[in-house]
């Protein structure tokens, strides 16, 4: 069992021919909405749950329309929704915009919903073997807390942890205490994943986060493709794949799913285990990490592929 921890909302997707248009002035053409599923651990879930991998998702979700239409989608890719603590608080919205290569922007409607309230569980899931963490659940009190606390509880006691800090710089309002507090977490930590631009971001080089706890890092460089830095000085790296972007909206979430599941296939959901990794294997993994991306790429919102439509690791 692969546990996912994290926040689950939904997004406001721009739809129709001023999808990628701003305002003119203020009174340019402004794109419909469309309500998605989504939240980069959510999103991560799913994914997991449709590449066939056992997963839970623990999170606190609301009790309104949105909420249910958010369990409802775990239910259908498979996901294990018992850990889900329920709030009568409103569901936590994301609008995106989207740039003209598809790239993906966020501002949040967070005060007073659901997920913030995210209380430590009792217990992890029977036979969990990795714990998931991320994006805006380790930003936003009083769950980020928590969620901290879960994850220096859940490494303390030998299970997996991956974290993907996927920042979303709007939300956050000391960077530099959030940055120290990133640092904070890399004991707790043995696989790193994270983008370019989240790393210019936080500061620092995989080798000095490596030093800190991580068994492997890897950077995603959108269509540039993907590279893993490991404790014994290795660096492996594969191309992206070539696809007609709709946009970005959860590829990075389906590269934390990918890698998550992969590692399980290999049986290499342990620090130990990680760091003894080749290079044809992190190669292998890459490659399918990469290709989960890019059919998620493909198509409108957070829709991560199938097994079946990735193919073998």
């Amino acid at each position: 069992m692969i546990v996912v921890a994290g926040e689950a909302l939904i997004d406001l997707v721009p739809q129709g021919p001023n999808a990628g248009a701003g305002p003119d002035g203020g009174r340019g053409p402004l794109p419909d909405l469309a309500p998605r599923l989504g939240g980069g651990p959510y999103n991560t879930a799913v994914a997991l749950g449709r590449l066939g991998s056992p997963v839970a998702f623990c999170s606190r979700v609301s009790r309104d329309a949105f909420g249910e239409a958010l369990l409802g989608g775990l239910r259908k890719a498979g996901v294990d929704v018992s850990p889900v603590q329920r709030g009568d608080e409103p569901t936590t919205l994301a609008v995106a915009s989207i740039g003209a290569d598809g790239s993906a922007g966020y501002s949040f409607y967070v005060e007073g919903t659901a997920d913030r309230l995210f209380a430590v569980p009792g217990a992890l899931p029977v036979g969990t073997r990795a714990v998931s963490f991320g994006t805006c659940s380790l930003v936003l009190e009083p769950g980020a807390t928590a969620y901290e606390e879960l994850m220096r509880s859940a490494a303390a006691s030998g299970v997996f942890t991956a974290l993907d800090p996927n920042i979303r710089a709007g939300l956050i309002p000391d960077p530099d205490a959030y940055r120290a507090r990133f640092k904070s977490w890399l004991p707790s930590t043995a696989l790193l994943k994270l983008s370019e631009e989240d790393a210019r971001w936080l500061g620092g080089t995989p080798q000095e986060w490596l030093t800190a706890g991580p068994s492997a890092v890897v950077v995603t460089s959108g269509g540039e493709g993907l590279t893993v830095f490991t404790r014994d000085g290795a660096t492996h790296s594969v191309p992206g794949e070539d696809v007609d972007v709709v946009d970005t909206i959860g590829a990075g979430d389906t590269v934390n799913a990918a890698l998550l599941h992969g590692l399980s296939a290999l049986d290499a959901l342990s620090p130990i285990a990680l760091g003894q990794l080749s290079g044809e294997h992190w190669s292998r993994l890459l490659r399918f990490a990469a290709r989960a991306a890019a059919i998620t790429c493909s198509r409108a919102g957070a829709e991560p592929p199938y097994a079946a439509e990735v193919g073998s690791l």
